[in-house]
């Protein structure tokens, strides 16, 4: 599938840009630069939805982080696959960057007048991505075929897209909500096209130690919006005890999704991958994996917003939805990513669920501050459960699902 990386000046520097097998995968410094875009692209979509909330909003939101989050998901894809050091995968990214940069400044406005910018952005990305590695490597037809398999599919994906920027309202989420299910399901099916047949299963081999240090490095910038959240919002307007108090609670909170994140099964994705029968299964099931947990990240992200700006008072319905819902959210990805590394899920997982249902109802009542003090505390019960489990121990080998 691979040809070998030439050193730089080499008769075959001409080749193909793909990944030599026996090559270093560290995550280059150009993929870290590239990273920069989604700080602000997810800083403004968890802001955005705090924006007049209610559930219209919460639908704009999820499709613009599955959106931002695909072309982040596809790019550190390629990247696994082809040279980052080759000067053609280089301008790649950067055409990449720019493009996810165009995006990010049309997502306060993406549902009203700055439609085609966002969309328009987003499909020219994929097909752009496309038309530049077909030709790239056509010397390498298999690896070809990929890149045309994954451009069709992307070609199919862009018609919604399109259509949706030319409409408004529940039109246009409706729209984009069949272009990203397209997009998401080409992917999980191996982009099968008639007469190419599906991407062939030795082409979907993955590099565990990039793979899982670039998933790694998206839920750190993930943490981020939520430092930048607690940071931007901190503010005296109130009285200073309660300011403290939910500064405090957002700044725990946040503490405790990188802690129990990263447990074991954070930890331990790069062993986990190399240790699987099929590497690919990571391929296929990471990104939706990660997503769910960002959802969460940023959901929760939005909750520290409205609670820092207002921490007393009742706590409305959908101001619970969102405070509460984040660590829901982030628990429910954080079970499926412990079963693709252990084959198995704890029950303070689903326990943690089960608790920020419970605790709902009573919160209604309370300030939201409160209401951020109970998911607070149900994250430090998961915390301790797989503290308890694990303590004094030997370190537990992964067991990926055969």
């Amino acid at each position: 599938m691979h040809l070998a990386a030439p050193e730089p000046g080499s008769p075959r520097a001409s080749g193909p840009p793909v990944r030599d097998p026996e090559g270093p995968r560290r995550v280059t410094l150009l993929e870290l630069f590239f990273d920069l875009v989604y700080v602000v692209a997810l800083a403004l979509i968890s802001r955005g939805m705090v924006d007049q909330l209610d559930w219209h909003r919460a639908a704009e939101a999820l499709i613009m982080l599955a959106a931002v989050w695909w072309t982040w998901a596809i790019t550190t894809l390629v990247t696994d696959l082809y040279n980052p050091e080759r000067t053609e995968i280089k301008l790649l990214i950067s055409a990449v960057m720019f493009g996810a940069l165009l995006m990010t400044t049309a997502i306060p406005e993406a549902f009203n007048n700055r439609g085609l910018v966002f969309a328009g952005a987003y499909v020219a990305i994929h097909l752009g991505r496309g038309l530049f590695l077909m030709p790239a490597v056509r010397r390498e037809p298999q690896t070809q075929r990929r890149a045309a398999r994954i451009f069709v599919w992307f070609t199919i994906s862009a018609i919604p897209w399109l259509i949706g920027a030319f409409v408004s309202g529940d039109a246009r989420i409706v729209c984009w909500a069949i272009a990203l299910a397209i997009d998401y399901l080409g992917f999980r099916l191996a982009y099968p096209v008639p007469g190419l047949g599906v991407v062939p299963e030795k082409q979907r081999n993955v590099t565990a130690e990039h793979l899982s240090e670039r998933y790694q490095q998206f839920f750190i910038i993930a943490l981020g919006d939520a430092i930048l959240t607690i940071g931007t919002m901190f503010s005296m307007e109130h009285n200073e005890a309660e300011n403290i108090g939910a500064f405090a609670v957002a700044f725990l909170t946040t503490l405790l999704l990188w802690r129990i994140y990263v447990h074991k099964s954070g930890e331990l994705l790069p062993t986990a991958i190399q240790a699987a029968e099929s590497p690919s299964k990571f391929l296929f099931s990471a990104p939706y994996t990660h997503l769910l947990m960002i959802s969460g990240v940023v959901t929760t992200a939005a909750g520290f917003h409205l609670v820092l700006h207002e921490p007393t008072g009742q706590t409305p319905p959908a101001w619970l939805a969102v405070i509460l819902g984040g660590p829901a959210l982030f628990l429910a990805g954080r079970a499926s990513f412990e079963y693709e590394v252990f084959s198995r899920v704890s029950w303070s997982r689903p326990g943690g669920v089960l608790a920020l249902l419970t605790i709902a109802p009573g919160l209604l009542y309370l300030p939201p501050v409160f209401a951020s003090l109970g998911g607070l505390l149900v994250l430090v019960g998961v915390a301790y459960a797989d503290f308890r489990r694990s303590h004094g121990k030997p370190p537990e080998a992964p067991s990926p699902p055969h």
